[in-house]
């Protein structure tokens, strides 16, 4: 009993102590998700992405609207063709689907791709924003994803916010 008096005692200190030292440091969290949402930089980075789809998606549609005239002339016209026209007519359907299907194919590729390569850009300026918060306020650990809840006290998310804004001005 007298053992296990003097182990509860010795936890205590141990946990009292730590929690002593623990206010000697500053935790702050960032909500990444919001940052992104809220930052300019997100916002022309999406902007300048939907200009450099609009006109290949334009371009896929045209070439679907194609197929499907042929398609329509085949169904309406059909009865009246040769043999050899009306095969003719659906090799070129065929050709041209599959010339569509590659197209959009890797029109999908090229878009995640310049996709992922304007997110990692963002978070890597979402990145150093922080890190310039963080030492101007003087804090000493920063968390960001895996959260389940966080006061809004230290949160800063809407300073590194603010300063994206600032840097998005400034260019």
């Amino acid at each position: 009993m007298r053992l296990a008096v003097l182990w509860s005692s010795t936890i205590a200190l141990i946990l009292v102590s730590s929690l002593v030292l623990a206010s000697d440091y500053r935790i702050a969290v960032v909500d990444p998700n919001t940052v992104v949402e809220q930052s300019p930089q997100y916002e022309a980075a999406r902007a300048a992405l939907q200009r450099e789809v609009e006109d290949r998606e334009r371009i896929l549609r045209e070439q679907q609207d194609q197929i499907s005239a042929l398609q329509g002339r085949l169904e309406r016209e059909g009865a009246l063709m040769s043999e050899s026209e009306i095969q003719r007519l659906q090799n070129d359907i065929r050709s041209r689907t599959r010339k569509l299907k590659y197209a959009r194919d890797e029109f999908q590729e090229d878009f995640a791709l310049r996709q992922n390569e304007l997110r990692t850009k963002l978070a890597l300026q979402v990145r150093e924003v922080i890190v310039e918060v963080a030492k101007e306020e003087e804090i000493d650990l920063v968390i960001s994803e895996g959260l389940v809840y966080f006061s809004p006290r230290i949160d800063i998310s809407a300073q590194v916010i603010e300063r994206l804004k600032q840097e998005f001005g400034d260019k």
